[in-house]
């Protein structure tokens, strides 16, 4: 049996016990007739722990009655809705819901969406002694919060700290209804995009010294676990990897994170920082927020690409947006400072980073203007197989003559490459590789 299927039985097993509790809980309120006193007297159903994925999670954690009405009760929306109706019972003598039930309407559900003091009320009722005890539930010290299984969201100022909705981890929702974890996708919450490619480790072209400095990186990630774990370090040093690449563009930085991903089978976010600067006060944390908070946990590499942009030297505060801009990066600093993954910064000028952010970095990794030597292998590895270079093309004589990093040599590759296929040849030009350099370099406001 498919591992859903196992979930889905055991999980319905679950809803029809949280279905009988939520109406025993009812007519104790209302003190209607009931065969129990408590609802405790209802035993949750006996579940595998070697078969499905919820049951193991139970068994894993030692959840018990408490935490298990909590799990699916804020399961039950995404599973289940209509097991929450009773929940919008009219009060008749207000003509309105009860308070006690806790609970709000969503945007788009047209279901009951539990809170906090939904969970306090279907396990407690009026005990207040009861209701306190619960509330524990969501301690920092609790598996709930420490694994990001179960959270209670942060209510608005003013109101009861329950009034938040349960929120039941996106990742194991993901686990227990389609058999793995959705990958995110570009959104205005989520302003990043999975980087792929189909080069491999031997294609990336660097000296020797900064391939030692990235070959660090692919050691801690294939590492950490050992060192932070069975080493002990974990007690003495921060979590996660920080690193700073800087150079100019071209000249590997994006390959590098993402063959670094591919090859240490890591997925590689590129965050979109025009879409997380903002200027209205406040935004731009919140932006930060949902990205570290997504990315948390995950072994997922994030790659903000331009990073300067962001993580430029902090104004002196000569008014309020200046102080504003200074907390946005006090900000960065703290989330930087505790991901528990590893996080690269690419710039193109590495002055223009503030000496805070340096001293943060476990590595500065400077990508060169390739030499003539390794132009020249780029050269060599850019075009394709399946074309002919003329015979006037000398791949060392263009490589010590011209100056280009590894981005504009592919730039020059694929003009050529199009000028041929326009012909319909196989054969590279000279005159078109010529004119192609010619290009980058008037793009570049430099003369040949």
């Amino acid at each position: 049996m498919k591992q859903t299927e196992l979930n889905a039985n055991d999980l319905k097993l679950e809803l029809e016990w949280l279905q009988r509790v939520i109406d025993a809980r009812i007519q104790l309120q209302f003190e209607e007739s009931s065969k129990i006193k408590d609802v405790f007297e209802l035993l949750p159903p006996q579940l595998d722990p070697k078969g499905s994925f919820y049951a193991s999670l139970i068994d894993h954690y030692e959840f018990g009655f408490s935490e298990r009405i909590a799990m699916i009760l804020s399961l039950a929306p995404h599973l289940r809705p209509q097991v929450l109706d009773p929940f919008f019972l009219r009060n008749p003598a207000y003509e309105r819901g009860f308070s006690e039930f806790g609970g709000i309407k969503g945007a788009n559900h047209g279901g009951f969406i539990p809170t906090g003091e939904t969970l306090l009320f279907i396990l407690a009722g009026n005990d207040l002694s009861k209701r306190f005890e619960l509330q524990q539930l969501f301690g920092g010290y609790h598996v709930f919060s420490m694994h990001k299984i179960l959270t209670i969201e942060a209510a608005e100022e003013g109101e009861p700290l329950m009034s938040g909705v349960l929120r039941f981890s996106k990742d194991l929702i993901d686990q227990l209804t389609i058999g793995e974890v959705r990958m995110p996708s570009f959104s205005n919450k989520f302003p990043a995009t999975l980087v792929t490619t189909d080069l491999e480790w031997n294609d990336l072209i660097l000296d020797s010294y900064t391939m030692d400095q990235i070959n660090e990186i692919k050691i801690w990630i294939e590492n950490e676990s050992v060192l932070m774990n069975e080493w002990g370090l974990g007690k003495k040093i921060r979590p996660g990897f920080r690193c700073l690449f800087h150079g100019l563009p071209g000249t590997g930085k994006t390959l590098t994170a993402g063959l670094l991903g591919k090859h240490t089978g890591h997925p590689v976010y590129k965050i979109d920082l025009s879409a997380v600067v903002s200027k209205y006060i406040g935004e731009t944390e919140k932006n930060l927020s949902r990205i570290f908070d997504e990315a948390e946990s995950k072994d997922w590499i994030l790659f903000f690409d331009e990073a300067d942009a962001l993580f430029g030297k902090r104004t002196k505060v000569d008014h309020a947006h200046d102080r504003y801009a200074n907390q946005e990066i006090s900000y960065l600093l703290q989330r930087l400072e505790h991901f528990d993954g590893v996080a690269i910064l690419a710039t193109n000028m590495k002055a223009n980073l503030d000496r805070a952010f340096a001293r943060r970095f476990e590595s500065i990794i400077h990508f060169p203007v390739p030499n003539p030597t390794e132009r020249q292998k780029l050269w060599q590895k850019g075009f394709s197989e399946k074309c002919e270079l003329d015979k006037d093309i000398d791949l060392k004589s263009l490589a010590e003559k011209y100056e280009l990093t590894g981005g504009t040599t592919m730039n020059v590759v694929l003009y050529s490459s199009l000028k041929a296929v326009n012909r319909k040849s196989k054969v590279i030009k000279l005159s078109d590789v010529e004119e192609g350099i010619k290009k980058e370099y008037q793009k570049e406001g430099r003369t040949l």
